[in-house]
């Protein structure tokens, strides 16, 4: 199901900076979460495999099928909302999964997800929202109004953005450097993208065309490109949460729907 990616060189110059052995492999069908013949295939290919400790305990009672699936000893990579390239740690090397769904996307955009990917896997940051949030996710669920599937959309914005606060230091120096022009740009153009579907959305929002958790995945996509996000979604892009992370998080989601 895999085969070894030839990187950008821009891409392996990150790789040797912030996770000099991790392998970049293509996928060759889609996925969430990797099925088990793949699971044994990139045991193959990797020395050691040591799945993430997720306490059953912290899965709400009416929480999606998935996180009942996350929270066992059973290795599971990749999960709903990852888009189209994932990573884990659960492997070693760590492991950078790259998925059919990028044909067609512009190269530089592609080796930016994949670059976007190292770090985060180099930095050592929560590979899902399940593992940042821990014993506090039913509090955040408790705190949250609506369906588990807008809990956990919501959630895994609030894991991005906490992501981009401590990775978009990286991506503004390539920007200042010489070093990664492919990638600079390619940051700098999502962003743009980005900016112009913020600047309305607190009025979608309280008019409702456009979803709470919906508007969460954008403003928080926004935090890791150091954009203008609108309130109430500003609020995460603060030191406070950097440093503080899930109890920040669980903070601002009671505070914000205390009165639903």
């Amino acid at each position: 199901m895999f085969d070894e990616r030839t990187l950008h060189p821009e891409v392996e110059a990150v790789r040797d900076a912030h996770a000099p052995d991790a392998l970049v492999l293509d996928a060759t069908k889609d996925f969430e979460a990797l099925p088990e013949p793949a699971l044994d295939e990139l045991a193959l290919r990797t020395d050691a495999l040591d799945p993430a400790d997720y306490d059953p305990d912290w899965v709400p009672d009416e929480g999606p099928a998935f996180l009942d699936r996350l929270a066992t000893r059973e290795l599971t990579i990749g999960a709903p909302g990852d888009g189209s390239v994932a990573w884990t740690t659960q492997t070693t090397p760590p492991v950078i999964l790259v998925k059919p769904r990028v044909q067609g996307s512009p190269e530089g955009f592609v080796a930016f997800l994949v670059a976007e990917a190292l770090v985060e896997a180099g930095a050592g940051l929560p590979e899902h929202f399940l593992g940042f949030f821990r014993e506090q996710y039913p509090d955040f669920a408790d705190a949250v109004p609506g369906d588990a599937t807008d809990t956990y959309q919501l959630a895994a914005a609030c894991l991005d953005a906490y992501r981009g606060l401590h990775t978009r230091d990286v991506f503004e120096s390539w920007a200042a450097e010489s070093d990664y022009p492919v990638l600079a740009e390619a940051w700098r153009d999502a962003g743009e993208r980005v900016q112009p579907r913020l600047d309305g959305l607190a009025r979608e929002v309280a008019r409702g065309s456009t979803g709470f958790s919906d508007a969460a995945e954008l403003a928080c996509s926004g935090v890791k490109h150091g954009l203008d996000v609108p309130t109430p979604f500003g609020a995460l892009d603060s030191i406070a949460y950097r440093n503080h992370g899930a109890a920040y998080a669980v903070r601002w989601a009671a505070k914000l729907f205390e009165n639903d």
